[in-house]
């Protein structure tokens, strides 16, 4: 089997995420060397979305994401809807690629995908519905906004995909372990997963000869082997085994504490990858939604308090985006 896969340096590397116990949970990491001034951005049911090739949407579900804001134009890096549907678009550079407008088809531009199925879908049922008539086009944003090179993880809380828009065209793969990382593609990042098949959360066993007396000398070997360093598919690898093996209680406090745990088992320190001379990729900041309360729960890589906006706080009639600036300072309890 041969396996093409393209390799770009200059890249943002981003973790994804489900994870469900009484609620259903979503959220990612975003990995870069700065910030594009990142907002959780509101956007009502009245608010006008004009899509390039679509027209105007002025009545659609509420939103609740992380999005840069341009024009007065949410850019979505992750989001959900009122209705429980969750998106994140994650870099997939070199691999991604887009068409022109084509007759007989819904034509989206890549930046509006986001908020072309949330504003429309109330399911995944839907969402595989509305995908069959897409096309993803390489329209850009504008001059300063050029096209992103994405594939994107898609859920609720029955179901699962990624989506994936290459030179062979649009595909869609059921995405069981609820995990999305960057390149490679994803039906090979599910492939290498074969390589980790022997890792186990439970204590090890000699099983190398039984005649050699070997001696589990430490906790946690039985899991000796599974990656640590930053790459996209290491990435992969070791959330999707801290996910698959994560017990919580299902409580709000607990599941949402686990799921930062989850993700926070790839979190980028500063000086541990460095892009640029003097320049390191570092996590952005870190998200997870209650994709059933409408909860959008963030930490930065300078403030690890959980801190959160509530979608159902805001009149949701409303034509105006809300936006919020993320906290960026670290706060300290003091006990005594």
């Amino acid at each position: 089997m041969i396996i093409e896969i393209i390799i770009e340096r200059n890249m943002i590397m981003c973790t994804a995420a489900t994870y469900k116990t009484k609620d259903f949970y979503f959220g990612r990491t975003l990995d870069y060397e700065f910030s594009y001034g990142d907002e959780i951005t509101i956007t009502p049911r009245n608010f006008a979305f004009h899509f390039r090739h679509m027209g105007e949407v002025n009545n659609h579900y509420a939103i609740i994401g992380m999005a840069h804001i341009a024009n007065d134009y949410p850019l979505y890096y992750d989001a959900m809807n009122e209705k429980g549907v969750c998106i994140a678009g994650l870099n997939f550079v070199g691999n991604a690629v887009y068409n022109k407008p084509m007759d007989g088809k819904e034509n989206v531009a890549q930046f509006e995908l986001i908020p072309y199925l949330l504003s429309q879908c109330a399911d995944m049922k839907e969402v595989r519905k509305k995908l069959e008539t897409i096309n993803i086009t390489d329209t850009a944003f504008s001059q300063q906004f050029p096209t992103a090179q994405l594939h994107y993880i898609i859920s609720d809380k029955n179901d699962c995909i990624t989506l994936e828009c290459t030179k062979d065209g649009m595909k869609i793969y059921e995405n069981k372990v609820g995990v999305l990382t960057n390149n490679p593609p994803f039906d090979i990042q599910m492939f290498m997963l074969n390589n980790y098949m022997s890792l186990s959360s439970k204590q090890s066993e000699n099983k190398f000869s039984k005649d050699i007396d070997l001696t589990t000398y430490s906790r946690g070997m039985g899991a000796i082997g599974l990656p640590g360093d930053l790459s996209s598919a290491s990435r992969f690898a070791k959330v999707a085994f801290t996910k698959l093996n994560s017990v919580s209680n299902d409580d709000e406090k607990s599941s949402v504490s686990q799921f930062f745990h989850i993700l926070g088992s790839v979190d980028q320190q500063r000086g541990c990858c460095e892009v640029a001379e003097g320049k390191y990729e570092i996590t952005i900041y870190t998200s997870c939604c209650n994709a059933d309360k409408g909860i959008y729960y963030y930490t930065t890589y300078n403030c690890h308090k959980i801190n959160a906006v509530d979608i159902n706080r805001v009149d949701l009639d409303s034509d105006k985006l809300y936006a919020y600036h993320l906290i960026e300072d670290e706060e300290f309890f003091f006990q005594n």
